[in-house]
C-alpha cells in the first residue's frame, strides 16, 4: 500500500488528517506528521525553523513506513514547505516518493509580504484570522487561546522566516493547489511550484478561500487518487530541458 504523508499547516496537529483515513477508503494509509507543541506532543517546545523541522522529523516518517513502501505527500500552507523539505530528504534516502501535492503555498523561494511574526497577541489573533478567512471558535475561550498562542506563534515564525535548504529542484512531480477565492496566496503564486520540479507539474483550484480544505476533504483526496491514478505521472525530463528549466526558476518573479 501507498502512504499519504501529510504535514501540518500552521497551528493544526494530526488529529486534523484522523477523518481523511476513512475518506482515504483504503487506497492509502493517511501519516499525519506529528509536531512538538501539540496533541501528544504537547509538553515539548515547536520549532522554528521548516528545515531543522524536517531533519527531525523525517526517522519518525521513515520508521512510519513499511518495507519499500510508496510515498504521496500532502502539504497545506505551512505543510506545503514542511512537505517539499521532507521530499527532498526522504529521496536522498531512495524512499519512493511518487508525488508532492502542496496547498495553499507560493513557490518556496516566495516569502509571504504580510506577516504575522512579532505583532502584539490581539494583533497577532487578528492576522492569522484575517489569512485563514474564518475565526476558530477555540480563539473565543481564554485557556485555549493561551494554550494555542506559542505553537501558533512559532509556526508562523518559522513559516514567514522559511529559507528552502538548497536550490536544485526535485525529480519528483508536484501538484499545486488552491482555494479559488484564495487572498493570501495568488494563482501566479501557486504556479510557482513548476520550477521546483524537474518533472511534470499540474495546477488546480478548488473553489474557496485559503482554507478550502477544511470543508473539502473528500474533493482533496479525490485528487490525490487522481494524481496518484497509473499512467500520470510522466518521464523526467531530459539534461537539455533541466537546464532550460533551471534558467526559468532562476529568472527574476
Amino acid at each position: 500500500m501507498t502512504a499519504l504523508v501529510c504535514a501540518p499547516f500552521a497551528g493544526a496537529g494530526p488529529s486534523f488528517f484522523h477523518p481523511w483515513r476513512a475518506l482515504a477508503a483504503g487506497r492509502w494509509r493517511v501519516l499525519p506528521v506529528e509536531l512538538p507543541g501539540r496533541e501528544r506532543r504537547i509538553l515539548e517546545t515547536p520549532y522554528r525553523n521548516v528545515v531543522e523541522s524536517a531533519v527531525n522529523c523525517v526517522d519518525d516518517v521513515v520508521a512510519g513506513l513499511g518495507e519499500r513502501e510508496p510515498v504521496l505527500l500532502f502539504g497545506h500552507s505551512l505543510g506545503a514547505v514542511l512537505a517539499y523539505e521532507l521530499a527532498h530528504l526522504l529521496t536522498a534516502r531512495h524512499v519512493m516518493v511518487e508525488r508532492l501535492i502542496v496547498s495553499g503555498s507560493p513557490g518556496p523561494w516566495t516569502q509571504r509580504e504580510r506577516r504575522a511574526t512579532g505583532l502584539p497577541d490581539e494583533e497577532f489573533f487578528a492576522r492569522v484570522e484575517e489569512f485563514a478567512g474564518f475565526r476558530h471558535e477555540a480563539l473565543d475561550h481564554p485557556e485555549m487561546r493561551d494554550l494555542i498562542l506559542p505553537v501558533l506563534r512559532a509556526d508562523c515564525e518559522m513559516h514567514e522566516n522559511y529559507v528552502p535548504s538548497r536550490d536544485d529542484p526535485l525529480s519528483v512531480p508536484i501538484c499545486s493547489v488552491r482555494g479559488s477565492s484564495d487572498g493570501l496566496v495568488t494563482a501566479e503564486q501557486a504556479r510557482q511550484w513548476q520550477k521546483a520540479t524537474t518533472n511534470a507539474f499540474r495546477y488546480v483550484e478548488f473553489p474557496g478561500d485559503h482554507m478550502y480544505l477544511v470543508d473539502s476533504a473528500r474533493e482533496v483526496l479525490d485528487l490525490v487518487a487522481a494524481e496518484f491514478a497509473p499512467g500520470r505521472r510522466r518521464p523526467e525530463l531530459s539534461e537539455e530541458r533541466k537546464r532550460s528549466h533551471e534558467k526559468v526558476r532562476n529568472e527574476p518573479g
